[in-house]
């Protein structure tokens, strides 16, 4: 009897669990919503109160104007005989999709009619949506080039090439708005402070649902924010060496799980913005960037009144750990680190390099600065190899561990090869550090020189460097570490002349003695 009566309210208290996720669940999704119609509110509030205050900007469209773009040759923008560039595709199976293919546009061009883009206007609905889309309904509207997905993109067409998608497909964004309020913050509307993503890429297609629903014009997020948990195996050891504390909030457990919120960001270049971020001209960067892809994007050359270019790379996450309000609070401190991706150490484990030992270090600094009181962020940036991808440098692992591998020879290895030592040119890499709001760093978790002077530089003054303990770092790595401090990376120890530099050598493949 007493069996079945435990049963019974076992049963009844499992059913309550039950009901209790669905319940919780439903109003995760009506806060979501409720956050993401208060973050659009808040926009157009803010926009009101500029005509209220009769400080409104003029307004200003983006130009339809044949006039070419300088660098990149006036017979560029000469129209064709053919408004399209028609040309028939010949195919094994037949295409989902006209036979006709637009090779490009060109301003002015009959039925061209974009969508009106002022990048740094306060006023969202002056500003404009980011449309890119080349879908029957949405390509004369564009005012971007290119595709969202950065390198996914890829496959998106592959998906359409071989009917898994349907080219019409329309995104149902249910449920799908941000799981946290972000801004909106005075350097949204900085067109020099932001320059490589769209500010209100998160609420986009909610910002700009008239769009969506009146005219038929495609509008995707190039950003989305969730919240998720973490769990790494060097944190349960940061637990039990007393480095973490559970506290059931951040740190959830004896396991060292961490709570946390995600940001992903896609790629979108204000292309005059980031001309001026590296010091060219706009006809120099369209036209290395139109060459430099195999000719892949002609409208960079033929659509100087488009400005917005959403570039085939990877992006980037921010992790962020504690309340995502404190980030961009001046009278908190702020932990961050940011890290550029490194496929063979950040997930296999190599230690060739000090990567997945920094990137550990800078997640147990964030969550530890976050647990007093502050906040703590990890900004992963999508540049395995340098920006020089993972090919190249396995062949410069294969030139240094075939040879005596040398810390004094570790950058001319790279440049024998490459011709540059480094692609990642940290010029754009502040412009999420604007977005995130933030104002000042407390304590950077980085040794770079090329990340500290790209902050700096851009307005974000550091108050604290710290290198990583020489106890996380790899004893194969010791050639890295030490060329680089030896280059001008930070640190708080010595700087090796070159004659000592050269003294320092990393295993090769056969060494398994160390």
């Amino acid at each position: 009897m007493a069996d079945a009566l435990l049963n019974q309210i076992l049963t009844a208290v499992t059913q309550l669990q039950q009901d209790n996720k669905l319940l919780a669940a439903s109003v995760d999704a009506i806060n979501g919503r409720v956050n993401a119609l208060a973050d659009v509110k808040r926009l157009k509030d803010d926009a009101a109160s500029i005509k209220e205050d009769g400080k409104e900007k003029p307004a200003t469209t983006t130009s339809a104007t044949t006039t070419p773009t300088e660098g990149t040759g006036a017979e560029a923008t000469e129209p064709p005989s053919s408004p399209t560039n028609d040309v028939i595709p010949t195919a094994a199976r037949k295409p989902n999709v006209t036979s006709r293919i637009i090779l490009t546009t060109y301003p002015g061009q009959s039925g061209i009619d974009p969508i009106t883009m002022n990048w740094g206007e306060k006023d969202t609905a002056k500003r404009g949506p980011v449309v890119v889309s080349r879908g029957a309904s949405t390509v004369r509207r564009r005012n971007a080039i290119g595709a969202h997905g950065g390198s996914y993109s890829i496959y998106h067409a592959l998906a359409v090439a071989i009917q898994d998608l349907k080219v019409d497909h329309k995104p149902d964004f249910t449920n799908t708005e941000p799981a946290a309020t972000i801004g909106p913050f005075p350097q949204w509307s900085d067109p020099k402070k932001i320059v490589a993503m769209d500010p209100l890429g998160h609420l986009a297609p909610w910002l700009y649902n008239d769009y969506i629903n009146m005219e038929n014009v495609e509008i995707r997020p190039t950003i989305a924010i969730t919240k998720a948990h973490m769990k790494l195996p060097e944190l349960e050891n940061s637990v039990k060496a007393g480095r973490l504390k559970v506290d059931g909030k951040i740190c959830l457990n004896e396991s060292g799980e961490l709570a946390v919120t995600k940001f992903a960001v896609e790629p979108v270049w204000y292309l005059p913005g980031v001309a001026e971020r590296f010091g060219i001209d706009e006809g120099t960067l369209r036209r290395s960037l139109f060459e430099n892809t195999g000719g892949s994007f002609p409208e960079l050359i033929t659509r100087n009144d488009i400005k917005l270019f959403l570039p085939p790379i990877g992006g980037l996450t921010v992790y962020c750990f504690g309340d995502p309000a404190k980030m961009s609070d001046p009278n908190v401190k702020l932990a961050l680190r940011v890290h550029d991706e490194c496929n063979g150490s950040d997930v296999f484990g190599s230690d060739i390099c000090t990567c997945r030992p920094y990137l550990i270090f800078g997640i147990e600094e964030a969550v530890k600065e976050a647990q007093k009181g502050g906040s703590g962020v990890v900004v992963y940036f999508r540049k395995e190899g340098r920006a020089l991808g993972e090919v190249t440098k396995y062949l410069v692992y294969n030139a240094r561990k075939r040879g005596i591998d040398r810390a004094s020879e570790y950058f001319k290895r790279t440049e024998n090869i490459a011709g540059v030592k480094d692609m990642r040119f940290q010029a754009l890499m502040p412009d999420v550090l604007h977005w995130l709001g933030i104002t000042k760093i407390d304590r950077m978790l980085s040794m770079s020189n090329m990340k500290y002077d790209a902050i700096v530089g851009q307005g974000i003054p550091i108050h604290e460097r710290i290198p990583i303990p020489d106890e996380m770092i790899p004893e194969d790595s010791r050639v890295e570490i030490d060329a680089k401090i030896h280059a001008g990376y930070f640190t708080t120890g010595k700087v090796m002349t070159m004659e000592e530099l050269s003294a320092v050598q990393g295993r090769a493949w056969d060494d398994v003695d160390h």
